[in-house]
């Protein structure tokens, strides 16, 4: 059984996701992907822990503090590959940005492969059902475009000026699949 509640944000609504002990979704609205990896229909609640604590967490977060990823039990669904790019995500420090092709490297590594796509990387950037949290806003492109946010670009850049980052020499690209 899956559950679902609701936290407004400073960059729209969100839609917590949970199977009643782990966060296994946070959606914003009109996401591409939305709900993706819950097979199931998910049953209203307010009342889970694991609801309390997220939205304290994102209390801190856009207060402008810096929760700590792992005081919340986190549990996306999704194949080795995911699960291993997600991890990296997850190390990304907050304030900070990364470029697929340092995660596509680091998930190399991690698979004892010479090499990674960082197309296949991007895809599962974009499939992250544990958005803000699990922190896929914080991957840019190799030359600064600022692609490849399933919550939109502008969302993305909330958050990272939220989180005092630079933007200065970062770009919303001019045409692209992530837009």
């Amino acid at each position: 059984m899956y559950y679902s509640t609701h936290y407004s944000s400073p960059v729209g609504p969100i839609t917590l996701g949970s199977d009643g002990e782990n966060l296994v979704g946070l959606w914003l609205e009109g996401q591409k992907y939305f709900g993706g990896t819950v097979a199931e229909a998910m049953a209203q609640s307010d009342a889970l822990p694991v609801f309390a604590a997220a939205k304290e967490w994102l209390d801190k977060y856009f207060a402008g503090k810096k929760p700590a990823i792992s005081d919340l039990p986190l549990a996306p669904a999704g194949w080795t590959f995911r699960q291993i790019v997600w991890d990296i995500l997850c190390r990304i420090p907050y304030g900070k940005v990364t470029t697929y092709g340092e995660i596509a490297r680091k998930a190399a590594v991690a698979m004892n492969r010479p090499s990674m796509s960082g197309q296949a990387v991007g895809g599962a950037v974009g499939h992250n059902p544990i958005s803000i949290i699990i922190p896929c806003h914080r991957v840019v492109g190799a030359n600064g475009s600022l692609t490849g946010y399933a919550g939109g670009i502008d969302k993305k850049i909330q958050l990272l000026e939220l989180e005092g980052v630079d933007i200065s020499g970062l770009f919303i690209p001019a045409k692209g699949t992530a837009l």
